[in-house]
């Protein structure tokens, strides 16, 4: 199954350019959201994945949360 993965982020965030990596290293598609761009607010955000922060790395509906988060994920095989 193909997963829909979404990291909403901003251009100047370095945990988001390390996430971006890091799906990338993995080889996996992912569609990038910069919510600067958007528009929107951090609680525009937070309406959307349950989080304020950037990166916020969402997979198949399910928010995964930041960088850190998405490390871990993948630390346990399931990125």
């Amino acid at each position: 199954m193909k997963r829909k993965i979404f990291i909403y982020s901003t251009s100047w965030c370095q945990p988001c350019k390390l996430a971006k990596k890091l799906l990338q290293e993995r080889g996996l598609d992912f569609q990038e959201i910069d919510i600067e761009e958007k528009g929107w607010s951090r609680e525009d955000l937070f309406d959307i994945t349950g989080g304020r922060t950037v990166p916020q790395v969402v997979i198949n509906d399910d928010t995964i949360g930041g960088y850190d988060d998405l490390v871990r994920f993948d630390q346990q095989g399931k990125l």
